[in-house]
Formats: C-alpha cells, structure tokens, sequence
C-alpha cells in the first residue's frame, strides 16, 4: 500500500504528451543552423532548465550565440503548440480528479516555463487542479538536484516523506529519492534506454495513469 498526501507532478513526458514536439524543435533548430542532433542529445538537455539547455547547446556546437536568445527561440517555437496541440497522458485528468476527491493536495515540478506550463494545463482543463506550481527556474538548477522537488513540498506545506513524485527521466526519479519522496516513473518512449536503471530506484513504474496508486484511507 502506499500512503501520502501530496502529489507532485513533472510535465514533459510524465502528465503530458509532449516530448514528441521538443524533438521535433531540436531538429528544427539546430537543421536552421546545418547542424545534426546528435543521438544523446535531447535526452541530454529534457532534464535541464531551458537557461542550463541553452548553455549546454553553446558549448556542445561552439554557438556564437546568447542563451537568453535560445531561450526565446525555443519559446517562440513551443508556444503554439502547448497552448493548442499537447495533451495529457491516458488517464491523467481521471487520476488527478480521483486524487482531488481524497483531499491529496498537487503540485507540479517541471522545467518548463510558465509560458508554456499555464497554456498547456489551461487548455486540457487542468489548471484549477493543482494547488502549487514550481518550476525548475525557480531554483535554478536542473532536475539533477533536488531542489524544485523540494520547494513543491515547501509550497504544498507537506513534509517530503508525505509526497509521491510522477517523473519520466532517471534524474528527476534520482532526486526525487534524495528528497526523501515516494518516486514514481512514467513511461515515455525519449526514456525508454533509462528503463532498467529507473526500476532499480523508482518505487513504481507505470505506463498510463489507470493503475497509479490511490493514497490509503484512514
């Protein structure tokens, strides 16, 4: 059984389908350039702040470029998509409202911006669910730590052993632990090469969120 009373949630490829779109804007960004995507590349910079992303782009093909250009660049290019196209992952709006009715508070962790996080909860009809939103920009570093887990709890005011974590990626999961938290992995096919390493340290696995644990009842 597991037990908690918060739940918080990373966005890309955990409670929305959008990793799909970020490949096909690396390929788009970098193409405009004449430079490939290097086969490490995405699941490289998925787990970073956009800031840490840009950086780490800069340095990887020698850019003659600012991150705050970057930035706004990838920005630009996602924003119509988060705010019209990308939905949830199956049975994510179900689970969530299941959790609401067992008075579990939620909260989200993302290295998303807010201008692509509050348009894409917006028009799936989720935004009114969470009680706290933090972004990884927040704190500024990258889901290698765990910060951004840990102002969630702080804004949830739930201690972090009290907390279950929904992430895609090993660092999330990774940090996720280090916080003292319930950690659970999503599927999603950009982490599939991380799978064996996440079940080693994941306290759960789970392809859609129909059989995503329920919080005992007292």
């Amino acid at each position: 059984m597991v037990d908690f009373k918060a739940a918080i949630f990373d966005l890309d490829g955990t409670l929305i389908d959008s990793m799909g779109v970020w490949e096909k804007i690396d390929f788009a960004f970098l193409a405009k350039r004449g430079l490939p995507v290097p086969e490490t590349y995405i699941n490289e910079i998925c787990a970073r702040t956009f800031q840490e992303a840009a950086e780490y782009t800069i340095d990887l093909f020698h850019l003659e470029e600012r991150a705050e250009d970057l930035v706004r660049e990838w920005n630009d290019m996602a924003i119509y998509e988060y705010s019209h196209k990308v939905g949830l992952k199956p049975y994510a709006k179900e689970y969530l409202a299941i959790l609401k009715s067992c008075g579990v508070k939620l909260g989200t962790a993302t290295s998303l911006p807010k201008a692509l996080s509050d348009p894409v909860l917006r028009n799936n009809g989720v935004y009114d669910c969470f009680d706290v939103q933090c972004s990884s920009e927040e704190v500024n570093r990258g889901k290698e730590f765990p910060d951004v887990f840990i102002l969630a709890a702080k804004k949830l005011k739930v201690p972090p052993e009290q907390c279950i974590v929904f992430e895609d990626l090993l660092p999330g999961i990774i940090s996720a632990k280090k916080a003292g938290m319930i950690a659970y992995c999503m599927y999603d096919e950009y982490s599939e090469a991380q799978r064996t390493a996440i079940q080693r340290i994941a306290d759960g696995y789970l392809y859609d969120f129909k059989n995503a644990p329920v919080p005992v009842r007292k």
